[in-house]
């Protein structure tokens, strides 16, 4: 897929687009082929991405005013992410991509709530992006938050009571004999695929599923900067 048009994320790309009167069709011509990726196509697209990140090759060029100028005519992300709100997990860092390729919704422990569910389905009702990406974090405090809240009572004020409610049926899921190091982590990975499963099984989207689209979930590996998608690797 790269090879058929000019990377999106090249520097010298779009520095020679800024230096020329191209600059304008070359994004006309990359919003086109980016609005018509496969799901496979737009996974393969962050697997490769997080893998530039992880080589120190990132191709995130500078914000020049021109090609902010072209983005202000509208958005078509290829892919929807919903992440935690972590300062250290930002997804267009971490996948290196661009402004307009992602379309991002982060919240503490990435939990659900009406207003995460009403933006996913704006996600897949206006935007029509292929696949949507459940991405959690290692070492999430929101899910430490929510281990001390159920196994040692911990108490927290009310709204983050509540947030953290959203997270304790990961917790309960864990395997009570999982060693205290990596418990944490198993239920960041219960949290993912638990709210992977409920996406899948909501009439919306099932609809999105019928009609192409794939949920998949993914942890972020803070020590590494490696993104493992869930049942893909």
């Amino acid at each position: 897929m790269q090879g058929d048009y000019p990377p999106v994320t090249s520097i010298k790309s779009y520095l020679k687009c800024v230096e020329s009167a191209e600059m304008t069709q070359t994004m006309q011509t990359h919003t086109q082929h980016i609005f018509k990726l496969s799901p496979a196509e737009a996974l393969a697209r962050l697997k490769a991405g997080n893998q530039r990140f992880l080589s120190a090759q990132s191709q995130i060029p500078t914000l020049e005013a021109e090609l902010l100028e072209a983005q202000a005519e509208g958005q078509e992300p290829y892919v929807t992410i919903l992440g935690c709100s972590d300062s250290r997990v930002p997804p267009e860092l971490i996948f290196d991509t661009w402004l307009g390729e992602l379309f991002v919704i982060r919240v503490a422990g990435n939990v659900l709530d009406s207003s995460i569910l009403g933006t996913l389905q704006y996600a897949a009702r206006h935007l029509h992006t292929p696949l949507f990406v459940v991405m959690g974090h290692e070492g999430c405090g929101a899910v430490k938050a929510a281990i001390g809240y159920r196994l040692k009572g911990v108490e927290h004020p009310e709204a983050i009571g509540g947030l953290l409610e959203a997270i304790v049926p990961a917790v309960d899921a864990v395997d009570p004999s999982t060693p205290p190091e990596h418990f944490c982590n198993a239920a960041v990975e219960e949290n993912v695929r638990r709210t992977m499963a409920f996406l899948q099984q909501t009439p919306e989207g099932q609809a999105q599923i019928e009609n192409g689209a794939r949920i998949v979930g993914a942890v972020y590996e803070l020590h590494s900067g490696k993104v493992r998608f869930l049942d893909q690797d």
